[in-house]
Protein backbone atom coordinates (compact mmCIF):
# COMPACT_ATOMS: atom_id res chain seq x y z
CA UNK A 1 0.00 0.00 0.00
CA UNK A 2 1.37 3.41 -0.93
CA UNK A 3 2.03 5.90 1.83
CA UNK A 4 -0.42 8.47 0.44
CA UNK A 5 -3.28 5.99 0.20
CA UNK A 6 -2.54 4.55 3.64
CA UNK A 7 -2.44 8.05 5.11
CA UNK A 8 -5.79 8.94 3.57
CA UNK A 9 -7.42 5.76 4.83
CA UNK A 10 -6.09 6.39 8.34
CA UNK A 11 -7.31 9.99 8.15
CA UNK A 12 -10.85 8.93 7.19
CA UNK A 13 -11.05 6.47 10.09
CA UNK A 14 -9.70 9.06 12.55
CA UNK A 15 -12.30 11.56 11.38
CA UNK A 16 -15.06 8.97 11.75
CA UNK A 17 -14.09 8.50 15.39
CA UNK A 18 -14.35 12.20 16.28
CA UNK A 19 -18.15 12.46 16.47
CA UNK A 20 -18.12 16.14 15.53
CA UNK A 21 -21.32 18.23 15.40
CA UNK A 22 -23.08 18.00 12.04
CA UNK A 23 -22.76 21.77 11.63
CA UNK A 24 -18.99 21.32 11.44
CA UNK A 25 -18.77 18.35 9.08
CA UNK A 26 -19.16 18.17 5.28
CA UNK A 27 -22.76 17.62 4.21
CA UNK A 28 -21.96 16.30 0.73
CA UNK A 29 -19.07 14.17 -0.43
CA UNK A 30 -17.93 14.35 -4.06
CA UNK A 31 -15.76 11.48 -5.26
CA UNK A 32 -14.41 10.71 -8.70
CA UNK A 33 -12.34 7.93 -10.21
CA UNK A 34 -9.59 10.18 -11.55
CA UNK A 35 -8.56 13.82 -11.51
CA UNK A 36 -9.17 13.74 -15.26
CA UNK A 37 -12.87 13.71 -14.30
CA UNK A 38 -12.48 16.96 -12.39
CA UNK A 39 -13.73 19.27 -15.12
CA UNK A 40 -16.96 17.34 -15.58
CA UNK A 41 -17.48 16.60 -11.90
CA UNK A 42 -16.83 20.05 -10.53
CA UNK A 43 -16.68 23.00 -12.91
CA UNK A 44 -15.69 24.30 -16.30
CA UNK A 45 -16.26 23.17 -19.85
CA UNK A 46 -19.36 24.03 -21.84
CA UNK A 47 -21.71 23.75 -18.89
CA UNK A 48 -21.49 24.23 -15.16
CA UNK A 49 -20.64 21.44 -12.79
CA UNK A 50 -21.32 20.51 -9.18
CA UNK A 51 -18.91 23.13 -7.85
CA UNK A 52 -20.73 25.87 -9.74
CA UNK A 53 -24.08 24.68 -8.43
CA UNK A 54 -22.96 24.45 -4.82
CA UNK A 55 -20.82 27.58 -4.61
CA UNK A 56 -22.29 30.01 -7.14
CA UNK A 57 -25.97 29.08 -6.93
CA UNK A 58 -26.54 27.62 -3.46
CA UNK A 59 -23.90 29.29 -1.30
CA UNK A 60 -22.15 26.13 -0.08
CA UNK A 61 -18.49 26.13 0.90
CA UNK A 62 -15.80 23.58 0.14
CA UNK A 63 -14.43 21.97 3.28
CA UNK A 64 -10.76 21.03 2.92
CA UNK A 65 -9.99 20.59 6.62
CA UNK A 66 -12.27 18.26 8.53
CA UNK A 67 -11.41 19.84 11.86
CA UNK A 68 -11.80 23.43 10.69
CA UNK A 69 -15.05 23.99 8.82
CA UNK A 70 -15.41 27.06 6.60
CA UNK A 71 -17.79 29.86 7.51
CA UNK A 72 -20.55 28.52 5.29
CA UNK A 73 -23.14 26.43 7.15
CA UNK A 74 -23.44 23.86 4.35
CA UNK A 75 -20.33 22.34 2.83
CA UNK A 76 -18.96 19.67 0.50
CA UNK A 77 -15.65 17.85 0.19
CA UNK A 78 -13.84 16.28 -2.77
CA UNK A 79 -11.71 13.14 -3.12
CA UNK A 80 -10.34 10.87 -5.85
CA UNK A 81 -11.17 7.26 -4.92
CA UNK A 82 -10.63 4.96 -7.87
CA UNK A 83 -12.65 1.73 -7.72
CA UNK A 84 -9.98 -0.13 -9.67
CA UNK A 85 -6.68 1.45 -8.63
CA UNK A 86 -7.48 2.22 -4.99
CA UNK A 87 -10.38 -0.05 -3.97
CA UNK A 88 -9.21 0.11 -0.36
CA UNK A 89 -9.51 3.91 -0.33
CA UNK A 90 -12.91 3.76 -2.01
CA UNK A 91 -14.08 1.26 0.61
CA UNK A 92 -12.76 3.31 3.52
CA UNK A 93 -14.44 6.44 2.19
CA UNK A 94 -17.81 4.76 1.70
CA UNK A 95 -17.65 2.88 5.03
CA UNK A 96 -16.85 6.02 7.05
CA UNK A 97 -19.02 8.51 5.14
CA UNK A 98 -22.04 8.45 7.43
CA UNK A 99 -19.98 8.48 10.64
CA UNK A 100 -18.05 11.47 9.28
CA UNK A 101 -21.32 13.39 8.97
CA UNK A 102 -22.02 13.15 5.27
CA UNK A 103 -25.69 13.09 4.29
CA UNK A 104 -25.28 12.30 0.60
CA UNK A 105 -22.48 11.35 -1.81
CA UNK A 106 -22.03 12.33 -5.46
CA UNK A 107 -19.87 9.80 -7.27
CA UNK A 108 -18.62 10.09 -10.83
CA UNK A 109 -16.61 7.84 -13.10
CA UNK A 110 -15.87 7.45 -16.79
CA UNK A 111 -15.21 4.68 -19.27
CA UNK A 112 -17.24 1.54 -19.91
CA UNK A 113 -16.28 0.15 -16.51
CA UNK A 114 -17.52 3.07 -14.43
CA UNK A 115 -17.77 1.15 -11.17
CA UNK A 116 -17.11 3.87 -8.59
CA UNK A 117 -20.73 5.09 -8.19
CA UNK A 118 -22.06 1.53 -8.01
CA UNK A 119 -19.52 0.24 -5.51
CA UNK A 120 -19.71 3.38 -3.38
CA UNK A 121 -23.50 3.07 -3.22
CA UNK A 122 -23.29 -0.59 -2.22
CA UNK A 123 -20.79 0.03 0.57
CA UNK A 124 -22.23 3.31 1.88
CA UNK A 125 -25.82 1.98 1.96
CA UNK A 126 -28.22 3.27 3.27
CA UNK A 127 -26.55 6.66 2.66
CA UNK A 128 -27.92 8.00 -0.65
CA UNK A 129 -25.48 8.12 -3.56
CA UNK A 130 -25.99 10.06 -6.80
CA UNK A 131 -24.06 8.67 -9.75
CA UNK A 132 -22.62 10.84 -12.52
CA UNK A 133 -21.53 9.09 -15.73
CA UNK A 134 -18.61 11.25 -16.83
CA UNK A 135 -18.98 10.06 -20.44
CA UNK A 136 -21.85 8.74 -22.54
CA UNK A 137 -20.29 5.29 -22.57
CA UNK A 138 -20.43 5.24 -18.77
CA UNK A 139 -24.23 5.53 -18.57
CA UNK A 140 -25.09 1.83 -18.76
CA UNK A 141 -22.60 0.95 -16.04
CA UNK A 142 -23.80 3.65 -13.67
CA UNK A 143 -27.52 2.95 -14.05
CA UNK A 144 -27.19 -0.84 -14.14
CA UNK A 145 -27.61 -1.58 -10.47
CA UNK A 146 -29.70 -4.66 -9.56
CA UNK A 147 -32.95 -4.53 -7.63
CA UNK A 148 -32.29 -3.88 -3.96
CA UNK A 149 -29.09 -1.91 -4.57
CA UNK A 150 -30.33 1.62 -5.28
CA UNK A 151 -28.28 4.28 -7.02
CA UNK A 152 -29.79 7.54 -8.21
CA UNK A 153 -28.14 8.78 -11.42
CA UNK A 154 -28.10 11.84 -13.65
CA UNK A 155 -27.35 11.99 -17.36
CA UNK A 156 -23.78 11.90 -18.64
CA UNK A 157 -21.72 14.87 -17.57
CA UNK A 158 -24.47 16.61 -15.63
CA UNK A 159 -22.85 16.92 -12.23
CA UNK A 160 -24.62 20.29 -11.85
CA UNK A 161 -27.92 18.40 -11.64
CA UNK A 162 -26.35 15.94 -9.23
CA UNK A 163 -25.51 18.83 -6.91
CA UNK A 164 -29.07 20.12 -7.12
CA UNK A 165 -30.38 16.63 -6.34
CA UNK A 166 -28.05 16.38 -3.35
CA UNK A 167 -29.33 19.74 -2.13
CA UNK A 168 -32.91 18.48 -2.52
CA UNK A 169 -32.09 15.61 -0.18
CA UNK A 170 -30.64 18.03 2.37
CA UNK A 171 -33.64 20.33 1.96
CA UNK A 172 -35.94 17.75 3.52
CA UNK A 173 -34.25 18.47 6.86
CA UNK A 174 -32.83 21.96 6.34
CA UNK A 175 -35.28 24.69 5.40
CA UNK A 176 -32.55 27.15 4.50
CA UNK A 177 -31.34 24.79 1.76
CA UNK A 178 -34.91 24.52 0.50
CA UNK A 179 -35.12 28.31 0.37
CA UNK A 180 -31.94 28.45 -1.70
CA UNK A 181 -33.27 25.88 -4.14
CA UNK A 182 -36.53 27.78 -4.51
CA UNK A 183 -34.66 31.03 -5.10
CA UNK A 184 -32.51 29.35 -7.76
CA UNK A 185 -35.60 27.99 -9.53
CA UNK A 186 -37.32 31.37 -9.33
CA UNK A 187 -34.28 32.88 -11.04
CA UNK A 188 -34.53 30.36 -13.87
CA UNK A 189 -38.22 31.08 -14.24
CA UNK A 190 -37.62 34.82 -14.40
CA UNK A 191 -34.87 34.47 -16.99
CA UNK A 192 -37.16 32.46 -19.27
CA UNK A 193 -39.89 35.07 -18.94
CA UNK A 194 -37.47 37.87 -19.75
CA UNK A 195 -36.16 36.11 -22.86
CA UNK A 196 -39.66 35.23 -24.02
CA UNK A 197 -40.84 38.82 -23.68
CA UNK A 198 -37.83 40.25 -25.48
CA UNK A 199 -38.10 37.72 -28.32
CA UNK A 200 -41.76 38.51 -28.88
CA UNK A 201 -41.50 42.29 -28.48
CA UNK A 202 -38.39 42.78 -30.58
CA UNK A 203 -39.05 40.14 -33.21
CA UNK A 204 -36.91 37.16 -34.26
CA UNK A 205 -34.48 38.98 -36.54
CA UNK A 206 -33.63 41.76 -34.08
CA UNK A 207 -33.35 39.32 -31.17
CA UNK A 208 -31.15 36.90 -33.10
CA UNK A 209 -28.75 39.62 -34.31
CA UNK A 210 -27.99 40.90 -30.83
Amino acid sequence: MSDSVSDLIDRLHREAEQDRPTEETPDVGIVMGSDSDLEVMLTGGKRGGAYDAFVDELGFGEQTDYENAPDERFTFETYVTSAHRTPDLMTAYAETAEERGLEVIIAGAGGKSADLPNMTASIAYPLPVIGVPVQEKSVDSVIGMPTGAPLVAVDAGKSFNAALSAAQILARQHESVRDRLVAYHDGLRESVGTVSRELHDRGTESFSNE
